[in-house]
């Protein structure tokens, strides 16, 4: 396994393979989990070469408090590539990475960035399309993989690349959860014990509210998750909605021929969860 801080190091070795041997990408913020090393896996089975990034990017952060908390296991992470078989590690700096100071970008991704995460977190997904164009020229992918766990975030970089006309194919994995159903996250590791054993309802409301919305409709669904929220003593809802996957925009009936999905964020303590569910 090979580990590069530099842009041009990894370029260089990128360039000396042969034209067609195709290159997987799995960016990540590093604190590595199951979650993480299932895309890998997926990036190992339909690649020659896999090139994982570690970089906690600052841009995407809508709080300092978030940045200075976010967990960092630069040790742990590189051994669980090399035994997962990762060809390649790029670990920048932040220097490395805005070398002209750290600012993003601004772009329309058609209005799906204001929708969710967008509405919480003013500026994320500048930052996150920033990043992830960014990784991108330097890597030059050919298939580049996202967990659906962040599935606006998916939405986003499938729109970043037609924006940007990079080609690129954008390849979503299923959400990997612990035994109990949590879905996997970095964060999971900062929730205090007592959080994290009421984490579990989040997934448990969801697949409650997947069933309702069979006979149901999005709003008396909705209303019943944040009812159901209110009586909880630890979690704290910050949104449920039930969205159009492509526009992402919230509805109130359903139509024929569209794919919906629940999305939500909680508050565990300190600790911020999002998760979805496709209905």
């Amino acid at each position: 396994m090979l580990v590069y801080a530099k842009n041009d190091s990894l370029q260089e070795k990128l360039t000396s393979y042969k034209s067609d041997i195709s290159v997987g990408f799995v960016p990540t913020m590093g604190a590595l989990h199951k979650g993480h090393l299932s895309l890998i896996a997926t990036a190992k089975k339909y690649n020659d070469i896999v090139v994982v990034s570690v970089f906690v990017n600052p841009t995407q952060f809508d709080k300092k408090e978030d940045l200075d908390n976010y967990p960092v296991t630069m040790d742990s992470d590189l051994a669980m590539l090399k035994e997962i078989g990762c060809d390649i590690v790029f670990a920048p700096t932040a220097n490395e990475m805005y070398a002209d100071g750290l600012k993003s970008e601004h772009f329309d991704f058609g209005g799906i960035e204001y929708e969710m995460e967008g509405a919480f977190r003013e500026g994320h997904f500048d930052g996150v399309g920033t990043v992830v164009k960014r990784l991108f020229e330097i890597v030059r992918p050919h298939n580049s993989y996202f967990g659906e766990k962040d599935f606006q975030q998916l939405q986003i970089i499938k729109a970043l690349v037609k924006v940007e006309q990079m080609n690129i194919r954008i390849i979503g994995c299923p959400i990997f959860r612990e035994s109990d159903g949590l879905a996997m996250s970095s964060r999971n590791a900062r929730l205090t014990k007592e959080h994290r054993k009421a984490a579990p309802f989040i997934r448990e409301t969801l697949l409650m509210a997947k069933k309702k919305f069979g006979t149901e409709n999005a709003l008396t669904v909705v209303e019943w998750v944040t009812d159901v929220f209110k009586k909880h003593p630890l979690l704290v809802l910050e949104y449920f909605s039930i969205a159009d996957e492509k526009t992402l925009k919230p509805i109130t009936q359903r139509v024929q021929n569209h794919d919906y999905r629940g999305f939500i964020a909680v508050m565990a303590g300190k600790i911020r969860l999002i998760d979805n569910i496709e209905l």
